[in-house]
């Protein structure tokens, strides 16, 4: 019979594929909350998810403002799209979005890595992405651990009671 503790997650393996502040939010979140839970928890960030561990960008990223059929105005009307396209609208709908994280403490990108990292949590860069977008391991944040194949990532995530999530 088994039992609870006997089923229980081990690991943790969260694939980061966009650069905008919701889906780099959704991904620190849940690793941050994997390692609070004592779960190993290691990150791959690909594509324009790159932007959350590129020095330059990861201060920048923004919210997607449009073809997001969940964004809302203030009172819940749905946000028409079309408005996303307009000089400065995503800049300010993107610090609307960062100063209501600040107000409810949500740390920053990069003070988000610090505690996930200190607490185990390993992050790791997709190297066929890399090199796509001709990036070096001197262009990333120093808590990356290292640049990988999508294969060698698969390596690490081997293992029972392992999950992948893709965000």
């Amino acid at each position: 019979m088994s039992t609870n503790q006997d089923l229980a997650l081990k690991k943790v393996c969260i694939i980061c594929a966009k650069g905008s502040i919701e889906d780099v939010y959704a991904a620190l979140v849940m690793a941050n909350g994997a390692v609070m839970e004592g779960i190993e928890t290691k990150m791959f960030f690909t594509f324009f998810g790159l932007d959350a561990i590129t020095k330059k960008q990861m201060n920048k990223l923004h919210t997607a403002t449009v073809g997001n059929p969940a964004m809302r105005m203030p009172g819940g009307l749905p946000f028409p799209s079309i408005l996303g396209i307009l000089p400065g609208v995503e800049a300010g709908v993107s610090a609307m979005m960062k100063s209501q994280m600040e107000a409810l403490d949500i740390p920053p990108v990069g003070e988000f890595f610090e505690m996930i990292t200190a607490g185990g949590g390993e992050i790791y860069a997709c190297k066929l992405a890399m090199d796509m977008f001709k990036l070096t391991k001197a262009d990333l944040i120093d808590d990356v651990k290292d640049v990988l194949t999508v294969g060698d990532f698969y390596g690490l995530a081997g293992g029972d009671r392992t999950q992948i999530i893709f965000v």
